[in-house]
């Protein structure tokens, strides 16, 4: 039991990441929770696990179980789901500490007064004493190692589950923004579109995942190719079948969505000072997030967009990251408290 944390969380569309200060990354989870529904109208759901549990259910729940992603877009689409979810990674991540911890959240550049109220009620009332929220590109930024407080602009894509955060950052600030439901989660969704169309074969959202990690690739002209067996079922005869896809499926498959994410790219960066312009075409853009290990969407970007781009090293972790080290940070004046992010 701790007598008391200061607690970062990566509070992600598809993953949860808990950071707690002198501990480092001590949980990296699915967001997802397998509910029980009731029987009769007025039954009480019950919750049937969270995390990795619940997401060794999905696609395999019976007619009474459901599996829920209560976060979308990287804001919070289901509040009861999310509160249950939350209070229970912390439990997991910390116990029940003596005193209340600080909690330190991560939110997209663009969400609404209402989005943030919900985040912030939500880690209230699975007991934090406080709550601050700091914007994912900076969270990604302090985790790629960037020094953010200097007068210099740099540039980050974080893609996500949900959404992708393109933002230019200049004297710990965010100076021009974007964020767009171009993401991890649309690219499994072309993937299940194209393996249907091209060979017939339905297959699921985690299937659809797999295919992206271990096959996966943004850039056509990439010549080394792996290629995996895929299992689904047929569209017509609706038997089980299994086929073979490769790199070059994926890269077809998410062509247009690369495409629109790299416009985006583009656009901040033609919204942006001259002078930070001339800094990001000196140092490049980094990404950052679960999207960004894409092979080959670098080098996409990078052609799109005509500045050098790159990954950060363990691009996975950098929110969370970075989160934590804001989190270390509290209190010594680093950052200017926002004051609509505190207690309630």
């Amino acid at each position: 039991m701790y007598l008391s944390a200061n607690v970062g969380i990566d509070l992600g569309t598809s993953s949860v990441l808990v950071y707690v200060k002198g501990k480092g990354i001590i949980l990296r989870e699915p967001s997802v929770v397998a509910v029980r529904k009731g029987e009769a109208l007025y039954d009480e759901e019950e919750i049937l696990a969270v995390g990795e549990k619940a997401l060794a259910m999905v696609g395999r729940e019976p007619k009474n179980i459901e599996t829920v992603y209560p976060m979308s877009g990287g804001v919070i689409s289901n509040y009861e789901y999310t509160e249950k979810m939350l209070r229970y990674f912390l439990q997991k991540s910390i116990g029940r500490p003596l005193i209340k911890p600080i909690v330190a959240v991560c939110i997209p550049c663009k969400i609404t007064e209402v989005e943030r109220r919900a985040i912030m009620d939500a880690c209230m009332d699975v007991g934090a004493r406080s709550v601050q929220l700091i914007e994912e590109p900076v969270a990604a930024a302090l985790g790629a190692g960037i020094d953010i407080k200097k007068p210099s602009g740099s540039m980050i894509v974080d893609i996500g589950g949900g959404t992708t955060d393109i933002a230019v950052i200049s004297l710990g600030s965010i100076v021009r923004s974007d964020s767009v439901r171009i993401a991890g989660n649309v690219f499994d969704e072309d993937i299940i579109r194209f393996v249907k169309k091209k060979y017939g074969l339905i297959i699921g959202r985690r299937t659809a995942e797999m295919i992206k990690i271990q096959v996966g690739m943004a850039d056509p002209a990439q010549k080394t190719m792996m290629a995996m067996k895929v299992k689904g079922r047929a569209v017509g005869s609706g038997l089980p079948t299994m086929i073979e896809v490769n790199g070059e499926d994926v890269a077809d498959a998410v062509y247009e969505s690369v495409e629109k994410l790299s416009d985006a790219i583009c656009t901040v960066l033609e919204n942006t000072p001259p002078e930070l312009s001339a800094d990001i075409t000196e140092h490049g853009i980094v990404m950052t997030g679960g999207g960004s290990l894409l092979t080959g969407l670098d080098r996409m970007i990078t052609a799109r967009c005509r500045i050098k781009t790159f990954v950060a090293d363990d691009a996975l972790s950098c929110v969370a990251i970075g989160t934590g080290r804001f989190v270390d940070t509290l209190g010594n004046g680093l950052f200017r408290e926002n004051p609509q992010d505190k207690a309630r």
